[in-house]
């Protein structure tokens, strides 16, 4: 089944593009469901998570029922001084109460006149009075591990949140490089037909020698840019293939041919997520897998706090034990605390000064304290965090409104020199003028696109979304 969803979410990212690029096309789904399944840091939190799930079993193992057998024998001097057999089978119960079922066969001619010789049986239960009685290391334990398994979950969460935006920068990266390419390539294709133009108008003894320069020198400027702009795409893709894995755990590269989804840079988007002054953010906020965690934690620490509060207390335990003769515990059931058949004892022992069991409560108290303000703390960083990301992505926002209308103007200003440079009232360098400011207008679109697009995944970041 994940490889079919990963196969689906694959071929969306991977689309034949329109009518001026027929590679494959990768879109930002596309590769974070890439990254999202093969990355070699979530096969981590993934393993994360399944260690979890064994420490649970690990701490249930502590409730299991635990069958054992003593069996003792003393001859000397052709004197057969006892033979003793005593199986028990023991049951831990979740709330401290220790049930036990035995029997025993006891025969020789010095045996302990304590024990009882012949077959007997015995049901009993073990009780504590105070420490342990409302918490003991083995609850403990298995409480504190099932929080950890869900804490594991949220660190999964926490760790693509994170992964998924330092891949979105070297996606957007790749796309910016990209874009930049088709401009460069698109102004070496019309300033490759302005010069045929110009050579064939300087042919006819229209035109200047010194124009065929002139157009030229353009030319190589933007061959120039070209060559730069490669450079720059290749890295692009470089860092990007660091982020693609394949099941085998064995990174891959993508094909020449494919290329980013067309219209994803030029999208403009709406608000990323709720603003600042949004009542909703709040509780946004509260979602963030860091402050999830730091609750898990705090479970943890209530936990162990009530356990360490336990260590205060002395330790009482009530033993009982119903006898009876035979191998028939069913009957020593039956005949529980009515007939006088028992053996019971009462355990108690306490530190006279509790040195160790005050300090330790102490500490628990104290790290419970830190923590709560350690996630009073996070929570207020990331709320700032949010605030500034989202008021830099509506300035980016801002700014690219104000640079397309930029172009736009200048694209004007480009076409109205060209009408006068057709009409012979202009020259070659004013053309090359105008359109540079063009190119250089387009270039910084693209820039601007891709850091709104990469600052409304900071924002998405910032609040745990991605």
């Amino acid at each position: 089944m994940k490889n079919i969803l990963l196969l689906f979410f694959f071929l969306c990212g991977l689309k034949t593009a329109g009518q001026d690029r027929s590679a494959d096309t990768l879109s930002e789904t596309g590769f974070f469901a890439i990254v999202q399944a093969y990355h070699p840091v979530v096969r981590q939190a993934d393993i994360a998570i399944s260690t979890a799930r064994a420490e649970v079993q690990l701490a249930r193992g502590m409730f299991d029922p635990s069958i054992g057998v003593n069996t003792a024998r003393k001859n000397f001097d052709g004197i057969r001084y006892y033979n003793e057999t005593a199986p028990v089978l023991s049951i831990p119960t979740w709330y401290g109460i220790e049930l036990q079922a035995g029997t025993n066969y006891l025969d020789g001619s010095r045996t302990d006149p304590t024990e009882t010789p012949g077959k007997t049986n015995h049901l009993g239960v073990s009780v504590p009075l105070a420490k342990n009685l409302l918490m003991d290391k083995r609850r403990a334990a298995l409480q504190t591990s099932r929080i950890l398994r869900s804490l594991s979950t949220v660190e999964k969460k926490r760790i693509i949140n994170d992964l998924l935006l330092e891949a979105g920068e070297a996606y957007w990266n790749w796309v910016r490089s990209y874009e930049l390419v088709r401009v460069a390539r698109s102004a070496i294709a019309i300033n490759e037909k302005r010069l045929q133009f110009v050579i064939g108008s300087y042919q006819l003894g229209e035109r200047a020698a010194i124009d065929s320069v002139e157009a030229l020198t353009q030319l190589q400027g933007f061959r120039y840019q070209l060559n730069e702009a490669t450079l720059q795409y290749e890295n692009a893709k470089v860092q990007l293939n660091a982020w693609l894995w394949n099941e085998a755990d064995v990174p891959y590269e993508i094909a020449e041919s494919v290329s980013p989804s067309s219209g994803q840079l030029a999208a403009l988007m709406e608000r990323p997520l709720y603003g600042p002054s949004d009542n909703r953010l709040d509780s946004a906020i509260d979602q963030h897998p860091k402050l999830r965690e730091f609750d898990y934690k705090l479970r943890a620490l209530q936990i162990n706090k009530r356990l360490k509060f336990q260590e205060l207390l002395p330790m009482v335990n009530l033993k009982y034990n119903q006898l009876s003769k035979g191998y028939d515990l069913g009957k020593t059931a039956g005949d529980f605390f009515s007939v006088p058949n028992y053996r019971v004892g009462l355990q108690f022992s306490i530190p006279l000064r509790l040195s160790q069991g005050r300090a330790e409560y102490r500490m628990a108290k104290l790290k419970l304290e830190e923590t709560t303000l350690m996630k009073a703390y996070s929570r207020q960083l990331l709320r700032t965090k949010l605030q500034m990301v989202y008021n830099e992505w509506e300035n980016i926002q801002s700014q690219l409104r104000l640079q397309e209308a930029l172009y736009q103007n200048l694209f004007r200003l480009q076409q109205a020199e060209e009408a006068k440079f057709f009409n012979g009232e202009s020259s070659l360098f004013f053309i090359n003028s105008r359109e540079m400011k063009v190119v250089e207008a387009r270039q910084k679109i693209i820039d601007i696109q891709a850091k709104l697009q990469v600052s409304a995944l900071k924002v998405r970041h910032a609040a745990g979304l991605l």
